[in-house]
C-alpha cells in the first residue's frame, strides 16, 4: 500500500470514528466536541489537496512506506 493510500485510509477512519463519537444519534456518542476533530481532518485534507503537501505522508515515507500517486497508477518518471 502506498503512502497516498494510507493517508486516505487513516483520514477516513479518523472521520468515521470522530463522527461516531460526536453525533448525538450515534450509539457511541461521547461529546459533540469530537466533531471538531472531523473539521480538523477535513481542513487538513483540503490543505493537502491545494498545496500538494501532507505531513502524514512525509511521516509515512520516513517510516519506509513507498510513495505512490493519488490514483495508484505508477509514475512515468524515470
Amino acid at each position: 500500500m502506498s503512502s497516498w493510500n494510507l493517508v486516505r485510509t487513516i483520514a477516513g477512519v479518523f472521520i468515521l470514528v470522530s463522527v461516531a463519537l460526536g453525533a448525538p444519534a450515534s450509539p457511541l456518542y461521547q461529546s459533540s466536541y469530537w466533531l471538531w476533530f472531523t473539521v480538523f481532518v477535513g481542513a487538513n485534507l483540503l490543505q493537502s489537496g491545494i498545496s500538494q503537501w501532507c505531513l502524514l505522508e512525509r511521516i509515512l515515507r520516513k517510516l519506509g512506506v513507498r510513495s505512490g500517486d493519488s490514483c495508484g497508477i505508477p509514475s512515468s518518471k524515470s
